[in-house]
C-alpha cells in the first residue's frame, strides 16, 4: 500500500526493551523445554491459544471441549491480566480449570504455565489448552512449552491484523479466522487474509470459523490432530 507518510525503522540492536532482554528469552525458553518435558512425560498434548481481546479465544477453547471433552481427559490453563470470568466460562463445561492473571503483564511466561501445571493433576490429563492473554505481540516472544500454537482472529478486527502483525503468525500450526458470519457486515474478506497468512506462513493450516454457529470448530481440531 502506498503511503506518503515518513517512517521510521530501528537498526539491529538499536531498540531498547528491557522485557525481552535476551538473558529473559533464555530463561523462559528453558522453562519452556522443560514444561514441554513434563507434560509429553505425562502422554499430555498441549494448545497453546493465542490472539487479540475480542477474537472469540475463550468461545473456540469451550466449543472445542464440548466436543472433545468425551474423548479426552482435559484441563484449561486461562491467561488474563484480572479476573476469572473466562475461566468460569470454561468451567461450565465441568473440566479442570486453573486462571493465571498476569496483573499488568501482557502474555503468558513459561513460569507461569510451570506454577499452573503444578496445580493440576498430569496423570489424569490428556490435553490441555491453554489460553493467551489478549494481545497480537508479546506472546509470539515467549513460547509456553506447548506441542502446537493456534492464532485466533477475527474479521470485526478490520483486514490488516495479519499484515500489521507477522511475527505472530509466523510459528503458528493453525490460524482460525472468525466470526466469519460478519464478514460481509464488516467488509472484510476472509480470503485476503488467508493470503496474508500464507505470504507469511505457508505452512500454518487456516480454518474460517463461526464460534457463534459452531462452524468450523471440528475442523480446527482436526488441523492440531485432535479427532
Amino acid at each position: 500500500m502506498a503511503t506518503n507518510a515518513e517512517v521510521i525503522t530501528s537498526s539491529e540492536g538499536e531498540v531498547f526493551d528491557i522485557e525481552l532482554e535476551t538473558d529473559i528469552l533464555r530463561v523462559n525458553k528453558e522453562l519452556a523445554l522443560e514444561n514441554h518435558r513434563v507434560m509429553r512425560e505425562h502422554g499430555i498434548t498441549s494448545i497453546d491459544v493465542m490472539g487479540s481481546v475480542g477474537s472469540g479465544k475463550t468461545s473456540l477453547i469451550k466449543a472445542m471441549v464440548s466436543i472433545l471433552k468425551n474423548r479426552y481427559r482435559i484441563a484449561v490453563i486461562e491467561g488474563d491480566v484480572t479476573t476469572t470470568i473466562d475461566a468460569d466460562l470454561i468451567a461450565e463445561e465441568n473440566v479442570p480449570t486453573v486462571q493465571v492473571n498476569t496483573g499488568k503483564e501482557c502474555h503468558l511466561d513459561a513460569n507461569l504455565i510451570k506454577k499452573a501445571l503444578a496445580r493440576l493433576k498430569l496423570n489424569e490429563l490428556d490435553l490441555i489448552f491453554i489460553e493467551n492473554v489478549g494481545n497480537l505481540i508479546c506472546p509470539a516472544e515467549f513460547p509456553l512449552g506447548s506441542d502446537k500454537r493456534i492464532v485466533v482472529i477475527s474479521v470485526t478486527e478490520g483486514p490488516y491484523m495479519v499484515v500489521k502483525h507477522p511475527m505472530m503468525f509466523i510459528e503458528a500450526d493453525t490460524v482460525a479466522i472468525n466470526k466469519i458470519d460478519l464478514a460481509q457486515v464488516m467488509e472484510v474478506d476472509p480470503s485476503k487474509l488467508r493470503n496474508d497468512i500464507a505470504t507469511i506462513n505457508p505452512n500454518a493450516c487456516v480454518v474460517p470459523i463461526s464460534c457463534r454457529r459452531n462452524d468450523g470448530i471440528v475442523e480446527v481440531g482436526r488441523s492440531l490432530g485432535l479427532d
